[in-house]
């Protein structure tokens, strides 16, 4: 059966992509932290992190570290937040978000209801700042 993640990944629920390539993709939750929050998610399905191959974590981070530095250049937070969790979707994905204080890491003050327009400006502008830092390869139109 597959996971949330993959139906979003193969188009059957809609996302808000901001990367794609052959191994990961990366799209806003729908449950932020803050603006600018997204999940990295390898595009296998892996339960648990420990459990990727070291080519593919290897990767998964990569993919994190380049989108995070577009979450910083985009909102200049404090510190870009990075989390992984999955007790809540059995497939491996990295929260990736803007972090100004400890309580930015609570998951319980997500917004379970965000603005629509809200979220598309938010993958809009990471969109941009990934093809500003020579990443347009892998940045999905919308």
């Amino acid at each position: 059966m597959s996971t949330v993640f993959t139906k979003i990944i193969e188009g059957e629920i809609p996302g808000r992509f901001v990367w794609r390539d052959e191994k990961a993709v990366v799209f806003l939750t729908i449950e932020p932290l803050a603006q600018g929050h997204v999940l990295v998610v390898p595009r296998q399905e892996i339960e648990h992190w420990v459990d990727m191959p070291a080519d593919l974590s290897a990767h998964v981070f990569d993919v994190a570290h380049k989108v995070g530095n577009a979450i910083n250049n985009v909102w200049n937070p404090t510190k870009v937040g990075v989390e992984i969790v999955g007790l809540d979707v059995p497939h491996v994905h990295v929260h990736v978000f803007p972090a100004n204080d400890f309580q930015t890491f609570n998951f319980a003050n997500a917004d379970s209801n965000p603005d629509s327009a809200v979220m598309d400006e938010s993958a809009e502008k990471i969109r941009v700042a990934l093809r500003d830092a020579g990443f347009g390869e892998f940045v999905p139109e919308s």
